[in-house]
């Protein structure tokens, strides 16, 4: 199953889970208010999503004068990727890390860490960026928003079903199309777990399909994983301060967390990537 293949079919379960949601803990009004809410949360993360992360991380735009060598890079890159020049952003923390964000390549952006630069050798910087242009390329800002905002839908339907029960004495056994009470108090529970399961998934799969990319952009996979292991270790010893909406969009977990939290974690096995990246290496020795 390819992974594109794989992000359609949990896209489909993820508006699945939002629909059913808003049947249960609504009624066929409610999956209607659902849908609605749904629809302009997306406008306006399709929109407005970039500049809040942008903001929200404290990245600042770099000029080509700033920052002569990185723009090179990119511009290098993206032209092998036959994407448009992407804007470049700089965040002043000393951690290695980097994101991509923006609605479609010709409204993009790079943001990486002044560690990211201080710390990587040229061939892993490359690697890095190839990830991000990747994503770029695979239209993964714009999943992973959906992906993020329709969760988020779910969650808010459940809060306001929670308060509407505690205030408003739940809803009929009889009302048409919906749950009932046990159904609504199962909705409540079981749908934002699932939502956040799902996004989870979405979220894992697009990075090893970015990394694939990625390789394939810069030519080398195993500098790639190499920068990739070094991320990992900065970013454990040394976790950014982050708002935790944004933790996924970076290459690596910017948080800090136990065996727990990473179970749940929007980032694949470190070591899994590491594995992919090596045996795409071999692959392009053999061929």
């Amino acid at each position: 199953m390819t992974s594109m293949i794989k992000t359609g079919m949990l896209m489909a379960a993820l508006t699945a889970v939002f629909m059913v949601a808003g049947q249960v803990l609504g009624g066929s009004r409610g999956m209607a208010f659902a849908l609605v809410i749904g629809v302009g949360m997306n406008f306006f993360a399709y929109w407005f999503s970039d500049k809040m992360v942008l903001k929200m991380s404290g990245a600042r735009e770099a000029t080509p004068a700033e920052a002569p060598e990185l723009h090179q890079m990119v511009a290098r890159l993206a032209k092998r990727a036959d994407l448009p020049m992407p804007k470049v952003y700089i965040i002043h923390k000393d951690t290695p890390n980097a994101f991509a964000t923006g609605r479609d390549p010709n409204h993009a952006a790079v943001a990486v860490t002044t560690g990211l630069t201080n710390i990587l050798k040229k061939d892993e910087l490359e690697g890095v960026l190839a990830h991000e242009l990747a994503h770029i390329k695979n239209r993964d800002i714009l999943i992973s928003t959906v992906a993020a905002t329709m969760a988020g839908a779910i969650s808010a339907m459940a809060s306001m079903a929670q308060w509407g029960m505690i205030f408003g004495g739940g809803r009929s056994r009889n009302d048409a199309g919906g749950g009932g009470i046990i159904g609504s108090i199962a909705m409540m529970l079981l749908a934002p777990l699932g939502a956040a399961l799902i996004q989870m998934a979405i979220s894992r799969s697009r990075e090893y399909q970015a990394d694939a990319t990625g390789a394939a952009i810069c030519g080398h996979p195993q500098a790639l994983a190499s920068a990739l292991q070094q991320l990992e270790i900065f970013n454990r010893q040394r976790p950014m301060n982050v708002n935790p909406a944004t933790a996924q969009m970076y290459i690596v977990n910017p948080l800090s967390g136990g065996k727990l939290a990473n179970l749940f974690s929007t980032h694949p096995p470190m070591q899994e990537r590491i594995k992919r990246l090596g045996a795409l290496t071999l692959a392009n020795r053999s061929a």
